[in-house]
Order: structure tokens, then sequence, then C-alpha cells
């Protein structure tokens, strides 16, 4: 079943939550400016049985401080053990960090969502947990194994569950960072290490809201090359697409459309997210040969699309099938499933179908409509956020 657009931004009452922490310790990965929780605690003594103050119908995608991060630690050649819930706040870090100094550093995103019934759902966390592995074997991190990672971000969901937009009105998107935090001068790894998880809440990405996003393709910058690490969610693969997109916005443009490094023809990525094209029954995205970041949304699409009956081929897309391609969209965590109403290509600007009716529309209403619970979930894709720690 596929829901209506009215079903995903219905409104419920409110519910309250009633659920108390375990006794935690005071803990720090590195000198943290962050209080450790070390009393028991409840929501009901701290009001956290209630919403947040936010206008949730003014809700971007901006930073909205919430009430705890999660903090673990470990040194080179070590695993990581227990982590810690402390309250949110800056952390410190040696001027000769490997973060700071080498950029040895990944994130990862994903989002919680609360339902009509008031619980609160994970959308594949499993997998944002092995692709931080895959990241930190590149870039010589150790890593929390998946169930570490998974039980990180369900305590960092619970210990801020009152931040959780009410359903229909967005979602928390989680941020767990793995850095080098340790004091490093010559080019090595770092011998310590932080993983850490804050949170926010959210609503759409891009300030079109749910308007189609107008993509201009640049053929000078480049976020990533060949043998680097396009493929793994490092931070240094962002950094590079700052001056490119600052100039298409000024223009006028929602974002860029990278192409590749090499031969300067073939369709990558946009800036934070997957893109694809639709002609006819058929839908491509560019192939994951390690340039373009295996996205766990763009994975989930390829799936329902393909139950759909439609044909997805993942290749190299040269840039010009974008002259005739009848639809374009991207995909990724922040941005959910979002359509594109033209891209411009060395002056010349080319236009798509959107709104009702589409193949984009009908692929967002699924996925959507799987991590709110209007639709069922047959592949086991979402996590419930059960309120009690392991």
């Amino acid at each position: 079943m596929v829901p209506s657009s009215m079903a995903l931004r219905s409104l419920i009452n409110f519910s309250r939550f009633a659920s108390t922490y375990s006794k935690l310790g005071a803990y720090s990965s590195f000198t943290s400016q962050a209080s450790p929780v070390s009393e028991p605690a409840t929501f009901s003594d701290r009001g956290e049985d209630k919403y947040a103050n936010v206008n949730w119908d003014e809700l971007g995608f901006g930073l909205v401080p919430t009430d705890y991060m999660y903090i673990m630690k470990c040194s080179l050649n070590e695993n990581f053990s227990r982590g810690e819930l402390n309250r949110y706040g800056n952390i410190e870090l040696s001027p000769s960090s490997g973060v700071l100094n080498y950029g040895q550093g990944l994130f990862e995103g994903l989002k919680a969502y609360r339902r009509e019934d008031g619980r609160l759902f994970l959308f594949r966390p499993e997998q944002n947990a092995l692709r931080m592995k895959m990241g930190a074997e590149r870039m010589c991190m150790p890593s929390p194994s998946v169930d570490q990672f998974v039980d990180a971000v369900k305590q960092t969901v619970i210990a801020n569950k009152r931040w959780v937009p009410p359903p229909g009105k967005g979602s928390l998107y989680i941020r767990p960072l793995l850095i080098g935090s340790g004091p490093v001068l010559g080019l090595a790894p770092a011998p310590d290490y932080a993983f850490l998880i804050y949170a926010s809440p959210v609503g759409n990405y891009f300030k079109e809201g749910l308007s189609p996003l107008n993509l201009v393709v640049d053929d000078e910058f480049h976020r990533a090359t060949p043998g680097g690490t396009g493929g793994v969610k490092t931070i240094t693969n962002y950094g590079p697409v700052l001056k490119a997109q600052t100039r298409a916005k000024a223009k006028g443009f929602s974002d860029v459309l990278f192409i590749d490094a090499v031969k300067k023809k073939n369709l990558e990525e946009v800036s934070s997210c997957n893109i694809f094209i639709v002609k006819g029954s058929v839908i491509s995205t560019p192939a994951t040969h390690g340039t373009v970041l295996s996205g766990i949304t763009r994975k989930s699409i390829i799936e329902i699309a393909r139950d759909y009956g439609y044909q997805v081929e993942e290749r190299s897309v040269p840039v010009d099938e974008l002259i005739d391609a009848d639809e374009v969209f991207c995909t990724g965590t922040a941005v959910v499933v979002a359509q594109v109403g033209s891209i411009t290509y060395q002056g010349k600007r080319f236009v798509y179908k959107t709104g009702a009716g589409t193949v984009s529309q009908r692929l967002y209403l699924n996925l959507t409509g799987i991590q709110m619970g209007l639709v069922e979930d047959k592949k086991g894709w979402i996590v419930e956020v059960d309120g009690a720690f392991s």
C-alpha cells in the first residue's frame, strides 16, 4: 500500500512517555566540556515526558542542540569498549590531533522517526555501522562493532526522545562521528580515537522544501578522484564541494551535480546525495566504484524500484543522458528523495517531469511510508528503539 501525501503529513495527539535511565558514570574519551550524566534520572523529573519547546512547523535542516551526546574511546590497535552519555556540549581536542591535522575522521547520518502510537524507529542502522567500518579500514582507524554502533544510536535517541518531532513534522537526525582524537605530529594514524554521536531535530534539507531542485553541472571542480576516498564517508570528502556549491547557490541554483574527474563526461553525485535518472521504465544511477558513495537511501530505493518492476541499472551514466531523460531525482538520508526540476549544463537548461504521478514520487511515498509505519515493512529495515538501555 502506498500512503497518500495527506496521510504522510497527518498530525497526532501528543503521547506521554515514561522511562528510567540506567545509572551512568562520568566518562570522557578526551577532555570534554560537556557534563557527564552522574545521577539516575527519569523523563518525568526532567519534564522529558513532553515534547521539547520547538516550533515543529518551522523546522528546517539546521542544528538544534538537544540534551545528550554519546562518547566512546579506544587506542590504536585496540577495540572500542563501553561508552557513556554526556550532556551535549563542546569538546576539547589537542591541536595536534589526527582529525585536525590530517582529516582522520568519518561521519554517518541516520534518522529516528516517531509513529502515531508514540514509538520510535530507526531505518537500517546496521547499514550505517557497516559503512563506518568500511570507511574506518580505509582511514586506518578502529571502529565500533555493528552492535556497539546500533546500541549507541539507540541510547542517544532515548536520551533525546523529547526532541523527536511529531509524526509528519520531521525526524531526529543522528550524527555519529569517528575521529582521530590523539596527538600526532608526523603523518601517521593517531594514537587514540573517539566515537561520538549527537542529534538534532530536522525538517526538509533543501530550502525549497518539497519543491523541485534546480541543479547545475560543474565541470571545473571535482568532489572525488579514483583511488581517493570518494566511496567512503570521510569528512575530507565534503570540504572540496563548498566552493562549487557556494558559487552555484549565488547564481540561484539549489546545488551542484559533479562529474568524474578523469573523463569529465560521467555523472557522479550531487554535493551530499546520489543521483538517479529515469527514461521510460529504466532507472539509471552511477555505480559505486570508489568515487561515488554507497548511500543507504540509494540502496533502499534501488530495491523498492526493482520490486515495482523497474529496470535499475548501476553503471557509468554519461552526462549527455540528461538531455532526454524523463525524470531526475536525488536520494540521501538528509534529502530522502528529492525531485529535480531542471539541470543546467554548459549553459543549456534541461527540464524534467515532477509532481504527482512521477516515478520518484511513487518511490518516495513507499520509502517514507515504510519509515513512518504507513506501509508494511516486508524487508526488516525498521528497528524499534525500545526505550531501555542494553
